[in-house]
């Protein structure tokens, strides 16, 4: 029988196609998934020795997000503190002042402050001013926050006045100095004897710590005062959370257009520069403290499973040339200049009012898909908080580990794997 040789190549043919088709199947299903993102440096510093353990030449490792890197919100959390507090008393003992100062992440403890030494000492309690860092950047209360809403939600717990009464006001006020977390005792021995020879004060609250871990032992009335303070009476003005709201749209619609996730991002170069960070757009080490530039952020980001094209808001307000490393990795990055809406940046953003502005900052990180304070210090303490109580408690922290991964779990914020926060107390 002869050969046919057309046989003999439609054979060896077909053998081929089996085998072609047999690689692809095993590379679909069984191959490493991981595909390379090459990352430009051209707008910014290379990788310093820090975050070199992430990249190769430039070259950051892609991989498949983390099924629990959006986790879903849990059920927020409801007050404990209501049947702790009695009512107020029908006589005013006078008065006590005070002033909001920082940006409302300071704001939030002021507050309880305030209302814990009014309600002690049955004093009312008057609406404060926000002072900014010069005479023409100074606030009234009400243009920050809902007045309205404060002086309601605190009728059964301390009076309050919208402003002193003209008979009190040409007298002088003394200035007491008070801890931040002021204490019953601090406040028996160092408050109330000025308070009943005066009876109008003026606070000055200061932070010899930022502590915001629940402490054992306190005085269950006080806290939960503090907790109302913090919890149950400040809402900022319907005007910042119409605003707020259009941003928060703009960033789940970033990209696309479609409904999408994002990451807020506690990193402005004015206090990592303050910090001592001289060069924050990189890994830099200022003594024994780790300061986490925006290239840090966005190894960090990677190394824990975000996609390149997941939205990023930043609190620095407008763009500085150290945020490029970021970009380079991760390309939409916002900041409140091109997120805010072209019709409100007038009144809110080129006011040259920097309470606005961190009053954005404050809503949009409390409400963002994902929380990263770059920065430890009392924004990171009380969005925190108020996460907390809504729920919103995927909050990532970076990381100093030199190695190559970091897992999702070793990133969540210690606040909450060990439930230690101050609203864990207030809410449940």
């Amino acid at each position: 029988m002869g050969v046919d040789v057309r046989q003999i190549a439609g054979a060896i043919l077909t053998l081929s196609m089996f085998v072609m088709l047999g690689n692809m199947i095993k590379k679909d299903h069984f191959s490493d998934t991981t595909a390379t993102l090459e990352v430009n440096y051209s707008n910014g510093p290379a990788p310093s020795e820090d975050a070199a353990y992430a990249t190769s030449k430039g070259v950051i490792t892609k991989e498949k997000e983390p099924n629990n890197l959006w986790r879903t919100t849990e059920p927020a959390l409801n007050p404990c503190w209501d049947d702790k507090i009695t009512k107020s008393t029908e006589k005013s003992a006078g008065f006590v002042q005070f002033r909001l100062s920082n940006g409302p992440h300071y704001h939030v403890s002021q507050v309880a402050d305030a209302i814990v030494v009014a309600k002690y000492l049955g004093a009312t309690l008057v609406l404060p001013e926000i002072k900014g860092s010069s005479a023409d950047e100074n606030s009234k209360f009400e243009e920050i926050y809902d007045a309205d809403k404060f002086i309601n939600s605190l009728r059964d717990v301390v009076k309050v006045a919208r402003q002193l009464p003209n008979d009190k006001i040409a007298r002088r006020t003394v200035l007491v100095k008070i801890p931040h977390r002021v204490t019953e005792e601090y406040i028996e021995e160092n408050v109330e004897p000025i308070f009943r020879r005066k009876r109008s004060i003026m606070l000055s609250i200061f932070f010899q710590s930022i502590d915001m871990k629940i402490k054992e032992g306190s005085n269950p009335g006080i806290e939960s005062v503090r907790c109302f303070g913090m919890y149950g009476v400040l809402e900022f003005h319907p005007d910042i959370r119409r605003v707020g709201d259009k941003m928060l749209k703009k960033l789940h619609d970033a990209g696309d257009g479609s409904l999408r996730h994002f990451v807020a991002i506690d990193l402005r170069m004015d206090i990592l520069l303050e910090k001592g960070c001289e060069n924050a757009g990189g890994s830099i080490r200022s003594g024994t403290k780790k300061c986490f530039g925006a290239q840090d952020v966005g190894i960090f980001l990677r190394k824990v499973g975000f996609q390149t094209d997941t939205p990023l808001y930043l609190t620095q307000s407008t763009w500085h040339e150290n945020l490029n490393s970021l970009k380079d990795i991760f390309p939409n990055v916002y900041t409140k200049e091109n997120s805010m809406p072209s019709d409100e940046k007038e009144q809110l953003f080129h006011s040259g009012r920097t309470e606005f502005e961190r009053a954005l900052d404050f809503f949009i990180c409390s409400n963002s898909d994902v929380f990263v304070p770059a920065i430890s210090g009392m924004f990171y303490a009380n969005v925190v908080g108020h996460r907390i109580a809504a729920g919103r408690t995927q909050i990532l922290v970076p990381t100093t580990k030199q190695n190559s991964t970091a897992l999702l779990s070793d990133s969540v914020s210690r606040y909450i794997i060990d439930k230690n926060h101050l609203a864990y107390s207030c809410l449940c």
